[in-house]
């Protein structure tokens, strides 16, 4: 079994740091692969995610192993994880927990918190679209600020805290679609496809046989929050900056815009331009590179970007959709 000693290095050697996290990493990535067939492009953003400290919208039909995939990377990363399933009926308390009031041998009557599943660090919300517009926003707070507020008081949440919600896109009856404010708080949007042709071979074969693979540990939790700290670290070069900023404010409505972009809606804000510098910087840490090149934001864009802009009425009644506005943005880039 491989080493699983803390992620440290002299002060201001990041060089080593990086090597050194870059090694764990790819034992990470094996680890995953034992148990997720396929699905490259989906297990990297979620790393990219958590290494970023943000989280993640997992968007796929039933069946593609998106809660696996969540159960898989609180293991294997070693992190505390739970799960809520999202109903109508879900209310705040069942996630963020009450209080309750108890009464002492003395007759001495004090309220008592008991905390919800929210109280974790790798929390799954799945089909977060089920869930009431009332439910969904108690984990604004969590997700924004890593506390909650009960009773009008402060409860932090553990260290590191992530949220990797799960969304079907069929099946909308009885839905309630996520306000922007609440998309806006997810670092990704993950669109989960069906599997290529040999992955779905393995997946057969694995998992309808005697025993199925199960995850193996090969990080902590506090070795996540070491690699968290040093992305950001990571230097960023002013060409990659300027891309940043010119591929963000190009996405939002402005007269006399031209092609696709003359649908845009409303369009990504400064949290989106945060979100891309650190997915590029956390990308770059996963390839063992110790910079960001522009490459890292035209394969991010349209994850970081598409849930955070909408097409105007007028856009849809001509077929134009999100990601064709994105790829417009891009081209100047390429």
């Amino acid at each position: 079994m491989a080493s699983t000693s803390p992620i440290n290095s002299p002060p201001g050697d990041l060089v080593a740091e990086v090597e050194r996290l870059g090694e764990r990493l790819g034992i990470v990535r094996d680890r995953i692969g034992e148990v997720i067939f396929g699905q490259r492009e989906v297990i990297e953003q979620a790393l990219i995610t958590l290494l970023s400290g943000g989280h993640a919208l997992l968007i796929g039909v039933p069946g593609l192993a998106k809660t696996r995939l969540v159960e898989t990377l609180g293991t294997i990363l070693g992190l505390d994880d739970k799960r809520i399933q999202c109903t109508p009926d879900l209310m705040p308390a069942d996630i963020l927990g009450s209080e309750v009031l108890e009464e002492s041998e003395t007759g001495r009557r004090s309220f008592r918190f008991i905390p919800g599943p929210v109280f974790c660090q790798l929390l799954m919300a799945d089909e977060i679209n089920r869930a009431s517009p009332r439910t969904q926003s108690a984990l604004l707070q969590a997700m924004q600020e890593g506390r909650v507020s009960i009773a009008g008081q402060y409860h932090p949440l553990p260290r590191p805290f992530h949220v990797l919600a799960t969304q079907n896109p069929l099946e909308q009856e009885g839905t309630y679609p996520l306000p922007e404010a609440q998309l806006d708080r997810f670092l990704m949007q993950i669109d989960v496809d069906y599997p290529d042709l040999e992955s779905e071979r393995r997946v057969l074969i694995a998992t309808t046989g005697a025993e199925e693979a199960q995850p193996r540990p090969a990080m902590t939790a506090e070795e996540l929050v070491a690699a968290q700290r040093l992305v950001r670290r990571i230097p960023v070069g002013e060409s990659v900056v300027e891309a940043i900023l010119t591929l963000v404010r190009s996405g939002r409505p402005e007269d006399g815009a031209e092609g696709a972009r003359r649908f845009v809606a409303w369009g990504p804000g400064p949290r989106a331009s945060q979100a891309l510098t650190l997915a590029c910087r956390a990308r770059a840490l996963l390839d063992g590179r110790y910079a960001p090149s522009v490459d890292d934001v035209l394969a991010l864009a349209p994850p970081v970007l598409r849930h955070r802009m909408a097409v105007s009425f007028a856009g849809r009644a001509e077929g134009v959709g999100v990601l064709q506005v994105i790829e417009q943005m891009m081209a100047p880039l390429k």
